[in-house]
């Protein structure tokens, strides 16, 4: 988003808030503290404090006395990094590629979303679109079968038109594109397990607040939430494709070097961590712009949210976005914030320079602070 990376006081917590999407270490981490949550008093803390500066005078002995194996193993480094950079930037310059083998978008689900934007929208139109997605049927049909949603608990439904006319229009307005992407989440955020669950909660967060900001505002309530949720579409495809490639290229690596015997670079190649600094790179020169591809690519004429995403990616100036654009800045912006102080990695006044920065009244802020916005509520008839 250019108008948080443009501005020298917000890119900072920019840059954070997708520091601890990675993980809440590589957060505390760029943010050069030590979370003081973590120890139980100051006296346990100074104690850690004195272990960790002998480890450190201990790792600087260990530096010295092996100079020549560390910088061994940082050209070993840096050429991997350079690589894996170098084939990251090849793949997300072909966007149709993103959109067909990365993510795997198949027409029939924008096509959906097409029809739920119309007023002639209608559960028959939708089925035999809903029947080629067999992900679409199993979530429709495991939703229904829900408790709280099962009309008579002696009844299982296994059929996804019947699950259709059970979910109806406005709750389907809701789910589709929840479980779009839900299901273009990465399978594996390993080695950071804890990312694809931060992906989804922030996605769903923001999609709640843009749709409770539209509806203050008399906007488009499904307009709204799906640019919302879409939004964060690139973050799903940039981390799906920066992971997928840097494994396949390690693995290629690491081949190479145990069929040519090479021992002393296969053990150098073992001890490389993944780099969360080459995905927070690509995270933020891509993501933002990599949603506004994808969303172009389905096409969409019904359902207004291609303009949103591309103000949302290229502009620079809030003023001139449009309106749906500027309530999904308002809460990117609020959960950015949420996110952040829940972990005290933002102080007060970087809170102040976010939060304007997003253009949040005090109104929206105290709406949406009362409001869930962690939680979807479908009205079953």
């Amino acid at each position: 988003m250019q108008i948080f990376e443009n501005n020298k006081l917000v890119q900072p917590i920019y840059s954070r808030m997708l520091s601890l999407a990675i993980s809440k270490d590589f957060a505390n981490q760029k943010n050069g503290k030590i979370n003081m949550s973590q120890h139980q008093d100051s006296e346990q803390f100074n104690r850690r404090r004195e272990l960790l500066a002998v480890e450190e005078e201990a790792h600087k002995n260990k530096i010295i006395q092996a100079h020549g194996h560390e910088h061994f193993k940082t050209q070993v480094k840096n050429k991997f990094f350079k690589r894996v950079d170098i084939q990251v930037n090849k793949e997300f310059d072909n966007k149709e590629n993103l959109y067909m083998n990365v993510l795997k978008i198949e027409d029939a689900a924008p096509s959906i979303m097409e029809i739920l934007a119309v007023k002639a929208a209608s559960i028959n139109r939708i089925t035999p679109l809903a029947k080629s997605l067999p992900w679409l049927c199993s979530e429709l049909i495991n939703l229904v079968n829900k408790p709280q949603y099962r009309k008579r608990s002696d009844i299982q439904v296994t059929e996804p038109n019947l699950a259709l006319s059970y979910v109806g229009l406005d709750n389907l307005k809701l789910v589709m594109p929840t479980f779009m992407l839900k299901h273009w989440l990465p399978t594996s955020t390993s080695p950071y397990p804890l990312m694809k669950r931060k992906l989804w909660n922030d996605s769903l967060s923001i999609a709640l607040a843009s749709q409770l900001l539209a509806k203050e505002q008399g906007l488009d309530e499904f307009t709204a939430f799906t640019a919302g949720m879409l939004s964060n579409l690139g973050l799903l495809a940039v981390t799906r494709g920066f992971l997928n490639t840097y494994s396949n290229l390690y693995t290629q690596e690491l081949k190479a070097a145990y069929d040519s015997k090479d021992k002393k670079l296969h053990d150098i190649l073992a001890t490389l961590d993944t780099a969360p600094e080459l995905l927070l790179e690509q995270l933020l020169l891509r993501s933002s712009n990599v949603a506004a591809d994808m969303v172009e690519l389905m096409r969409f004429d019904r359902l207004q949210i291609t303009e949103p995403l591309f103000d949302l990616a290229y502009a620079t100036d809030i003023d001139h976005m449009c309106p749906i654009a500027k309530l999904v800045t308002k809460a990117k912006a609020y959960v950015a914030f949420r996110g952040l102080a829940k972990e005290n990695l933002i102080s007060t006044e970087e809170a102040k320079i976010l939060l304007t920065a997003g253009r949040l009244t005090k109104n929206d802020i105290a709406l949406l602070k009362k409001s869930d916005i962690d939680h979807i509520k479908l009205i079953f008839n």
